[in-house]
């Protein structure tokens, strides 16, 4: 695993070992940004389930102004800081140890790009993306993507004034591309 791209290019990072994160491949993580490429500079991310923190600094190495990074597992907490600082974006990225629903709830900044990665059995997408129209986290112009499973539901985002405007799907799951509805 490795920033792919920008000014931390090349560099590899580290990911937590066992199973509790599934870190994005390269070959995804290549097409998610190629359809990212001109929302990133000067955006503020924010990277859900972030795990090794690899597509929030992926995001920072291509222009962005800040990520957040959150996360409650500790040992992938530790990666994340460790891979900030190997690629030099530390000052760029603000690192959350608590779980995403107590983050959303808490005072998060609005943000250009939402990133949302969790564990694909729990299907969080689900209760994740009202909390966040409702905390009013992401900007008029932002989007939200989310990895999922191939058959993870999105039909309540009508009823959030969202829509799906891009999905890129994969072998086994797919990047949905939310944004409000125009």
């Amino acid at each position: 695993m490795r920033v792919i791209a920008g000014t931390a290019g090349s560099i590899p990072l580290i990911a937590p070992k066992g199973y509790n994160t599934r870190p994005t491949i390269d070959k995804h993580k290549e097409t998610l940004f190629n359809c990212l490429s001109d929302r990133l500079y000067n955006a503020v991310f924010l990277d859900l389930y972030s795990g090794s923190g690899a597509i929030g600094i992926e995001a920072l190495s291509r222009g962005a102004k800040s990520a957040y990074f959150v996360e409650n597992n500790k040992e992938a907490l530790n990666c994340i800081r460790a891979n900030l600082k190997k690629t030099r974006l530390s000052d760029k990225g603000i690192v959350i140890g608590k779980t995403v629903e107590s983050f959303l709830v808490s005072g998060a900044p609005a943000a250009d790009i939402i990133f949302m990665d969790p564990p694909f059995e729990l299907r969080k997408e689900e209760e994740i993306i009202p909390v966040i129209i409702r905390e009013k986290l992401l900007k008029e112009e932002g989007i939200i993507v989310c990895e999922c499973l191939k058959d993870g539901d999105f039909s309540g985002l009508d009823n959030l004034g969202l829509e799906i405007f891009k999905e890129k799907n994969y072998k086994t799951c797919r990047h949905v591309f939310i944004r409000f509805k125009e």
